[in-house]
């Protein structure tokens, strides 16, 4: 009807420290994309609030997707890594939404992966995707999230899963060494243990703590850093170890899912480190799974610089439904 407003549809990425929100228009483009705290906000529901009243003039969205930091299987939703929580229902209630989809972060990292222009993604190493073949995505940031996509007859379907909370495997001695002390202070070294901006630190810690010197009060940002790196040894070999372990962490993924499509690196971490991450050991590790060295470098690595890949796949996911 002409003079009318469209109704744009609400999209969210809600993790463990910001949250992202935007609204999608009729021809697809994001539109208003804000980052919040989560700490500014008692809930969910306050922060979308504050997000959608700072254009009152809008007429309010009726449909939303939201990929939360959470395993999603049921109406209740509690993130893993914040005291955010809420119910499905509840939260569509209080938007005056006609539809609500709430989906776990890293199914909907994964659903956006077929939408990714070529730019959107650079690659590291060699390889090419097998069309229809399984992909894997897995990216560091507050935690890690891993997920991967499966072709269907009707389209992509994503896998919602935990595993980046999967036990993490040491490849050489001086791992094991960072590991077996680590052990001591957590009852489980998961894989985020270490892959993560918490993991970052973790890393750097326990190696001072080998080394016997004092770790500095380094921040996540500040041991990816590569000028602080090149003037202390131990945050510079924690990146390194972080890379490399991605990279075992990754060429597992691909053996396990049979990712010939490829492999995907989302997250907040990896995409920040620029050129350095393609000089790191991540692909070599990637590759070194002894008798499938040869199927793991046929398989392409990608890091995604998307500024939010899941929007592309909540999009997907609010497509399907009409």
């Amino acid at each position: 009807m002409a003079g009318v407003p469209e109704r744009r549809r609400l999209v969210g990425d809600i993790g463990a420290t910001n949250a992202r929100f935007g609204l999608v228009g009729a021809d697809g483009a994001f539109e208003r994309v804000r980052v919040l705290a989560c700490n500014d906000y008692p809930g969910v529901s306050e922060a979308i609030a504050a997000y959608l009243a700072e254009d009152s003039q809008d007429p309010p969205p009726r449909e939303a997707a939201l990929a939360v930091a959470s395993p999603v299987t049921g109406d209740r939703v509690t993130l893993t890594n914040h005291p955010w929580s809420f119910t499905v229902t509840g939260l569509q209630q209080d938007l005056l939404l006609d539809r609500l989809v709430v989906v776990n972060d890293f199914a909907a990292n994964a659903l956006g992966v077929p939408r990714l222009r070529p730019e959107e993604r650079l690659a590291v190493g060699g390889g090419a995707a097998a069309p229809d073949a399984p992909k894997g995505v897995l990216g560091p940031g507050t935690g890690l999230g891993v997920s991967g996509l499966v072709a269907t007859e009707r389209g992509w379907l994503a896998l919602s899963g935990e595993g980046g909370h999967a036990t993490m495997p040491p490849a050489d001695e001086r791992e094991s060494a960072v590991l077996d002390r680590m052990r001591r202070r957590f009852d489980h070294v998961s894989a985020e243990r270490v892959l993560s901006g918490q993991g970052l630190v973790n890393l750097y810690n326990t190696l001072a703590e080998i080394e016997g010197v004092p770790a500095a009060p380094f921040t996540p940002a500040q041991i990816a850093d590569r000028q602080i790196g090149a003037s202390d040894p131990l945050v510079h070999e924690a990146l390194a170890l972080f890379c490399a372990m991605l990279g075992t962490v990754a060429g597992d993924l691909a053996l396990t899912l049979g990712a010939r499509g490829g492999i995907y690196i989302a997250g907040g971490i990896v995409p920040r480190l620029g050129p350095s991450f393609a000089e790191s050991r991540f692909r070599e590790r990637f590759e070194a799974k002894g008798r499938f060295r040869h199927y793991l470098a046929a398989i392409p690595t990608y890091v995604i610089v998307h500024p939010v890949p899941a929007f592309l796949g909540l999009v997907e996911l609010l497509d399907r439904g009409r």
